[in-house]
């Protein structure tokens, strides 16, 4: 039969040693924010002291609140959605939430999984990316009536509420900008997501009939250097070589890296023989050589608004 210890650490432990009730305990582990500063800190150093570990399921029985928010984020390869989801994860601490991440892998099927298991641990609210969902996830979300937050993008019919922007015309500004470069042979490479698609017809957009259309290279999935690089290796070893772009466009910014590599390794000039442009303004875009021209997004704020 199981054995109690004597020496277990109890709520009312870390209270006295505080020097405060065992409801400013409470307060402090469920609702930090609605507790003063010097209390909260003697609080936490009283539980820091006495290795105490709150029993985070009775208080989500007592509350009906598991205080849990999950988030699913297509990758976690790169740093792509790594600032949004801090950004999430800060604002979320001082309320006393954590977070569950899921990775899709651009998969909405997976997608389906996650939000299906996510509702089974009763999460108090859901982080999506992306405005596009399966019929049965809108269907389940809607039933269980939580919080839902839609990101990287701005769709016409939101679930719930949404913390984004639209890719469409992030595209729309791209084409414009290499339109004035002078630039008119133009590639757009990205993924078959609903979001990368959006880039690419906001470039479309942007150019008139008598410039054309932008050609596109669409990947799989994934966000990688060796995918930027494996598009400029192929370009160069197929019939395209002979009409190469001018520009290309990368769909997210470690695709655009890849691609400065690989022709730095194959001595083609960035950008006077080829330029390449990226999208989210990772760390890496402004440490290369040359440094990648890309697309700012206000991924930690995008985070911390959700």
């Amino acid at each position: 039969m199981p054995i109690a210890h004597k020496n277990s650490i109890r709520l009312k432990d870390v209270a006295d040693l505080a020097g405060v009730n065992m409801m400013t305990v409470s307060r402090v582990i469920n609702q930090p924010s609605k507790v003063a500063e010097a209390t909260r800190d003697k609080v936490l150093a009283a539980i820091k002291k006495t290795g105490y570990v709150p029993n985070l399921m009775a208080g989500s029985l007592a509350t009906n609140k598991s205080r849990i928010v999950g988030c699913i984020v297509p990758t976690i390869d790169n740093s792509i959605f790594a600032e949004t989801v801090r950004g999430l994860t800060e604002q979320l601490a001082l309320g006393g939430y954590q977070l569950l991440l899921g990775q899709s892998n651009y998969d909405n099927a997976v997608e389906d999984q996650l939000v299906a298991t996510f509702l089974g641990r009763k999460v108090d609210g859901l982080v999506l990316t992306g405005g596009v969902h399966s019929a049965i996830t809108i269907k389940r979300l809607k039933q269980a009536k939580v919080p839902v937050v839609e990101t990287w993008d701005l769709p016409d019919k939101p679930i719930d509420m949404v913390a984004g922007f639209s890719n469409f015309e992030a595209g729309k500004a791209v084409g414009k900008y290499l339109l004035a470069q002078g630039h008119t042979r133009i590639c757009f490479t990205g993924s078959m997501d609903e979001r990368s698609s959006a880039r690419l017809a906001g470039l479309q957009a942007a150019f008139d009939k008598k410039a054309g259309k932008p050609s596109a290279i669409r990947l799989a999935a994934g966000a990688s250097f060796a995918g930027g690089r494996k598009v400029i290796a192929d370009l160069v070893q197929t019939e395209l070589s002979k009409k190469m772009p001018s520009a290309i466009f990368f769909g997210n910014d470690a695709l655009a890296a890849g691609a400065v590599m690989e022709c730095l390794a194959r001595s083609i000039k960035v950008p006077e023989q080829l330029a390449i442009m990226g999208f989210a303004d990772l760390d890496i875009a402004a440490n290369l050589e040359p440094a990648l021209s890309t697309v700012r997004v206000p991924t930690r704020q995008m985070g911390q608004a959700a």
